[in-house]
């Protein structure tokens, strides 16, 4: 853990899910309330840092998300981003996206493209999500 980190000092949003391995929280955006991040809990930097073993295991839970956010929110198009160079702590971004939101059809960090009076959202969607990603990894 480094204290310098923001993902190691914080959950870096709303903890929806935690495992020993990662973490899923939903972040603080009035412009894309469902914006979720996967976040690996230990401190590494990149994809080919961790084995094999534990890389299968978090593009797993990023590809299980995503599916859970176009179930639940039915959006015209899921953004997945892992940049991390303004955070050098491996993790992914998943991001719905709707063709009428304020970016569509550049990324959520580029210029708006328009004023939207508001954002996509359902209500208790924090809820909602903690509750189905309550069982992510159980098996049968």
């Amino acid at each position: 853990m480094t204290s310098a980190c923001e993902l190691c000092a914080t959950d870096g949003g709303e903890l929806l899910y935690r495992d020993a391995k990662l973490r899923i929280v939903l972040v603080n955006d009035a412009d894309y309330p469902a914006f979720c991040r996967v976040i690996w809990n230990a401190h590494v930097r990149e994809m080919t840092d961790l084995p094999a073993v534990d890389r299968y295991y978090l593009l797993n839970t990023v590809m299980q998300v995503e599916a859970l956010l176009r179930e639940v929110l039915r959006p015209d198009k899921i953004n997945l981003a892992s940049l991390g160079n303004v955070v050098p702590h491996l993790h992914w971004h998943v991001i719905p996206r709707f063709a009428d939101d304020r970016h569509f059809p550049a990324p959520v960090w580029a210029t708006p493209q328009r004023e939207v009076a508001t954002a996509h959202s359902r209500p208790n969607l924090a809820d909602c999500l903690r509750e189905r990603l309550a069982t992510l990894h159980q098996h049968p």
